[in-house]
């Protein structure tokens, strides 16, 4: 029987390649284009900030009411680029909210998405687009699922709209003093344990994780620890409540944009059946890098320098780790306490270590390219891109096995051929000191079981065709929920 063809909204507050800061982009960029390839309606919605430099066409214009005052919502016009069917993506435009140099971390965030949220569902009559689903993504737009619940429903045009909000990171809350309410034209009686108020605050996470017809995160092994305390953020009773509401499903990532046989930010293309272009990338990075050029292995970090990325486990390591015959390479940026802690370590080990501090796209596709293996020791991490993307270009991830880490990346074993990189469970820097001695003795001792696991990796599928058709599921079981 054919797959019944749904009409999809698909809410975030980024989406690449207009505007990025994480890997929430990546996924509005790519999953509503596997979804769109299937035969859906797909739409995208975002805010228009100062930095979406693209000609936008206008599409229309109303107003919005924020407590006693009326702000103008232009919406504008794209569509996302693909190979296949193209996806429209309309930017929610206010000179008031988001023309502004960054796109987060104002002192009026709340009233920021507060509009946004309200914006999205006033367009869709303006626009002619009645979704069957309105797919929201992290804090920013989990209260759209509390307003279809508490009032837009008692309208006829919306009176059938389900809702799946998707935690990409539970830590990320959106917690906001409760006179945020009023943004919402909402009085204070939602303001209560079983609806919004959250210690004290409106907590625009919650409002997605109580009201939205389904939840969903970006890995099974996440979905199961944010039921527990140490990873629930606060939230584990609510989300054990439920459970039954709560699904698990592995990111992917688009294989056109990542590329090792096409992609043209890396020195130079390659496949399985080439894995002399691999090396000349690798040495063409150390170059850049100012490394010597060797055919000692090269680990890769590319990565927010936060707590929760398992810095700390290097830099406690990072001696131990120096003693092996090989070189670090790190792109990143965050606290200046690890920023700081790489600089002195760059200091000590000259020719083993290289950084570069801030982002840089082109140098992160060399760094995939170019590298022999990827560091993810992250203390959680809900489903991670690093380890996929770095699968993609046949560099063999070391990861703590946590969230999507554990999911995706399962211990190589030479005798058997089984699995596809190496990991490490317990948080500790004597295990990931381990863990990259084990993988730096198979490079060095097994080139030919090391080329085998490389040739693995680059045959490895994880694009978003199977996930895709896990998001349509969900979107089956909300829509029947209405």
């Amino acid at each position: 029987m054919a797959e019944k063809k749904l009409k999809i909204l698909f809410v975030s507050a980024e989406v690449a390649p207009f505007a990025k800061t994480g890997g929430l982009a990546d996924v509005a960029g790519s999953l509503p284009r596997a979804l769109a390839a299937r035969g859906h309606d797909v739409r995208i919605v975002m805010p228009r900030y100062r930095k979406v430099s693209e000609e936008l066409a206008y599409a229309a214009d109303f107003p919005v009411l924020m407590e006693r005052r009326k702000e103008t919502c232009i919406v504008r016009k794209s569509e996302l680029p693909s190979n296949g069917e193209e996806v429209p993506v309309y930017f929610i435009d206010s000179y008031r909210y988001f023309d502004r140099e960054h796109m987060y971390c104002y002192f009026d965030d709340a009233e920021r998405f507060a509009f946004l949220d309200k914006a999205v569902l006033e367009m869709l009559p303006v626009i002619g687009f009645k979704p069957d689903i309105i797919h929201c993504n992290d804090w920013q737009s989990g209260p759209i699922c509390m307003m279809l619940k508490e009032k837009y429903c008692k309208e006829p045009f919306y009176s059938k709209m389900a809702t799946v909000f998707t935690v990409h990171n539970l830590q990320y809350q959106g917690n906001f003093s409760p006179e945020v309410i009023k943004f919402f034209d909402m009085d204070e009686s939602c303001l209560t344990p079983e609806k919004l108020e959250f210690y004290g605050n409106f907590s625009f996470m919650k409002a997605g994780l109580n009201y939205a017809d389904i939840i969903n995160t970006v890995s099974n092994t996440y979905a199961k620890e944010i039921q527990t305390e140490e990873f629930g953020e606060r939230f584990e009773g609510l989300l054990r409540k439920r459970a039954k509401d709560l699904y698990g499903i592995v990111n992917g990532i688009g294989y056109e944009e990542f590329n090792p046989a096409a992609d043209t930010r890396i020195y130079r293309n390659y496949d399985r059946n080439s894995l002399e272009g691999k090396k000349f990338n690798k040495n063409k990075l150390q170059k850049e890098m100012g490394l010597p050029v060797s055919d000692n292995p090269v680990i890769g970090l590319i990565s927010r320098l936060v707590g929760q990325k398992g810095l700390d486990l290097i830099c406690e390591g990072i001696d131990k780790i120096m003693k092996n015959e090989l070189q670090f390479i790190l792109l990143g940026a965050g606290d200046e306490y690890f920023e700081n802690l790489f600089k002195e370590i760059k200091k000590k080990y000259p020719d083993k270590v290289a950084i570069y501090l801030g982002y840089n796209a082109d140098l992160a596709q060399k760094i995939y390219a170019g590298s022999d293996m990827f560091l993810m020791p992250s203390r959680f991490e809900p489903c991670g891109l690093g380890q996929l993307i770095s699968l993609r270009y046949g560099t063999i991830p070391i990861v703590r096995a946590t969230g999507g880490l554990a999911d995706t990346i399962k211990e190589f074993n030479p005798k058997t051929g089984e699995g596809n990189g190496f990991s490490f469970v317990q948080y500790s820097s004597k295990e990931l000191v381990r863990t990259i001695q084990r993988a730096v003795s198979l490079y060095q001792g097994s080139p030919q079981e090391w080329n085998r696991l490389v040739k693995k990796a680059l045959e490895a599928d994880f694009s978003w065709e199977r996930s895709a058709g896990k998001y349509i599921e969900i979107y089956k079981k909300a829509v029947n929920k209405v």
